[in-house]
């Protein structure tokens, strides 16, 4: 199937300058997510995405329009493969494993800026805050849909009953942050699989009661004290 790319006729005096959107887009989304919203101006944008100030403003409204965007992009691509193990119909434990493991390869990926845009993407000025309160209810969207994952799990007897599901999904979403954090201090990837194999020792484990029978030990004398 051929991919129709959207051109856009840049506003501004004299013949309309011509760009790919979607490439645009991609270029603004990679300036954001290695250096934040605040951190990011409109020429560091407009150099990035090889257009005027006016193309960008005609084609994306704002920078907090396609901020907005760069967002929902992450979303769609990015955060949309990240997050699919837990949709699928593997149990809870391979679901969080496969998440873990995906976050140690897209943190550290050589191609994206390191780390996790919906956690670097948060470096905001005190007058833009609302950039903050777009970014903090997506993962708190995410963090959700891992809960979901765990109580799925607790109701087919993967994990004990009494399994705090909310906790765990925030202690795995907390080492996410970490591995987040470590990737921007230039974590390799095999440091972060090795943060998140230790992370798993933590999955609750089911009780199993012993199908073998005890033997009994030989009577042992009893001495007088």
């Amino acid at each position: 199937m051929t991919t129709m790319k959207k051109s856009v006729s840049g506003a501004g005096r004299g013949r309309p300058r011509q760009f790919d959107r979607d490439e645009a887009l991609g270029q603004a989304l990679s300036l954001f997510w290695r250096y934040g919203y605040s951190s990011t101006s409109i020429s560091a944008l407009t150099e990035a995405m090889a257009i005027t100030a006016p193309s960008l403003y005609a084609a994306f409204g704002s920078k907090e329009q396609l901020f907005y965007e760069a967002v929902d992009r992450y979303a769609d691509t990015h955060g949309a493969l990240l997050y699919a193990p837990l949709q699928g119909a593997g149990s809870a434990h391979d679901a969080v494993r496969s998440l873990l493991a995906g976050a140690a390869a897209l943190f550290s990926a050589k191609g994206n800026p390191a780390g996790c845009f919906l956690m670097t993407g948060t470096s905001c000025s005190a007058d833009c805050a609302y950039i903050e309160d777009t970014l903090r209810q997506r993962r708190k969207e995410k963090e959700q849909a891992l809960q979901a994952c765990i109580q799925q799990g607790i109701r087919r007897g993967e994990l004990p009953a009494g399994t705090d599901a909310s906790a765990l999904a925030k202690f795995f979403n907390t080492v996410m942050q970490g591995m987040s954090m470590q990737a921007r201090d230039g974590a390799s990837r095999a440091a972060l699989e090795a943060l998140a194999a230790t992370a798993m020792l933590a999955w609750p484990v089911k009780a199993v009661k012993a199908v073998k029978a005890v033997k009994k030990a030989p009577p042992h004398e009893t001495q007088a004290a």
